[in-house]
């Protein structure tokens, strides 16, 4: 009895020791479980709405028409999943099957083929369709952040205090840890040394170390990604001029002040004498909707047309032209390094790409931005995608330059379907000098 009693007494500090063990694992993966489950539904919406801009949004939008259909309710009008699916994946074999709603959709948008999206996976399409349907409708009213419409509250911060948080409770973990083996060896008359201190502590300086080099190195390496590019670049220009009074609201055509984007490489800025062409005559602003900068600062249309006589030289109340003219020190905003070649008539003419593929939205802004981040990954991701709009026996007048291409013509017809990186569009000369 007594021999038992001794070897009872003998396993006691062990057993103490593995119990408080065992509740500090649990505590540290009931808080782990805690902020997966907290983070899991953000993080998804997240991952939808950054697939949504660099494969949806050169396109859509999630509330207005632009290029396309808006796609808030799609999974209502379109039920069936795998459909929908399939739509996206590649939208000529389901026009192929006669789908009525779709052909109709592809009726109603001048029969303009959608891009195709082979690389996208189920789970990319379910989280984009997840991020459309729950991303809530952008504000009307003025904020802070600019002009009417705030924008999405970004919570990198909340993220990092959390995982802070996490670290601390994992390092508490280690050293209630440390402090249970010491207990344990004084009650076995083990003879053990005094805890290191934390901030003397060899492995906790090394890890500290590594996560502060993987943090920096990211942070490094996306800031050197990001070299020259201004996606969201939004200065304030000489003259208000609002693009979304004059090609939203007025519906003036772009190529009206951008003639040359049909047979140049340069849109061009148009001259003063073509905004004279309607200002000669329109001298006050009588819009119904206010006009706002990005900042929120109300601006008055008609003092921004007076400006536009005081660079031309124009009297208004004379009618003619007073003074010598000047011209306007316009900010550029979108700005290609030296050695890219871009020409604004290959794309807008033979390939009828749309304005709103790459200037996004601009029929709604009022001060323009940089809509596209225009890295080399984007444009060859559209030249991946974007089919040839071939000349064919229904009268379609295509692009006739590539009519030599007697094979990709019985591609064509076996059904195939040809992206521009077949005809060479992703080769490196081809953009490059």
């Amino acid at each position: 009895m007594h021999a038992a009693t001794g070897d009872f007494s003998t396993f006691m500090p062990q057993i103490v020791t593995m119990y408080y063990r065992l509740i500090a694992k649990r505590i540290y993966l009931s808080f782990f479980l805690v902020a997966l489950i907290t983070l899991s539904n953000k993080l998804s919406a997240q991952d939808g709405k950054a697939l949504f801009q660099s494969n949806c949004a050169s396109c859509h939008s999630v509330f207005k028409q632009v290029t396309g259909p808006a796609l808030r309710g799609v999974t209502g009008r379109v039920p069936d999943n795998k459909l929908l699916h399939a739509w996206i994946h590649n939208n000529a074999t389901v026009l192929a099957s006669g789908n009525k709603y779709f052909t109709d959709l592809f009726n109603q948008f001048s029969k303009t083929p959608m891009n195709t999206f082979p690389n996208l996976s189920d789970a990319d399409i379910d989280a984009i369709l997840k991020y459309i349907e729950t991303t809530p409708p952008p504000s009307t009213t003025p904020t802070d952040g600019g002009g009417p419409g705030g924008k999405e509250p970004d919570n990198s911060f909340l993220y990092g205090i959390l995982t802070i948080i996490l670290a601390v409770i994992m390092l508490t973990m280690l050293q209630v840890n440390s402090n249970l083996k010491k207990l344990s060896d004084d009650k076995e008359g083990v003879p053990s040394q005094e805890p290191i201190p934390f901030y003397r502590n060899k492995a906790y300086i090394t890890f500290v170390i590594l996560i502060l080099f993987v943090i920096g190195g990211y942070y490094l390496v996306q800031g050197a990604i990001g070299l020259g590019r201004n996606k969201d670049y939004q200065p304030e220009q000489p003259i208000f001029y609002s693009h979304k009074v004059h090609a939203g609201t007025n519906q003036i055509s772009c190529l009206y002040c951008h003639g040359n984007a049909l047979q140049s490489k340069h849109a061009t800025v148009p001259a003063l004498n073509v905004c004279m062409n309607c200002h000669a005559a329109i001298n006050e602003y009588t819009g119904k909707e206010k006009l706002y900068r990005e900042n929120g600062e109300e601006v008055n249309g008609t003092a921004e047309i007076q400006k536009l006589y005081s660079y031309t030289g124009y009297d208004p109340k004379a009618g003619k032209y007073t003074e010598p003219g000047k011209p306007v020190e316009w900010t550029k905003i979108h700005n290609l390094p030296d050695h890219v070649f871009f020409s604004h008539a290959q794309h807008t003419n033979a390939g009828k790409v749309q304005c709103q593929t790459c200037h996004g939205p601009i029929q709604e802004m009022n001060e323009v931005k940089q809509f596209a981040d225009l890295s080399m990954g984007w444009c060859i991701n559209c030249h991946r995608t974007t089919k040839v709009n071939f000349p064919d026996s229904l009268g379609n007048d295509g692009n006739k330059f590539y009519s030599i291409y007697e094979k990709f013509h019985k591609d064509i017809k076996a059904g195939d379907s040809i992206t521009v990186e077949k005809i060479g569009g992703t080769e490196c000369q081809k953009c490059h000098y």
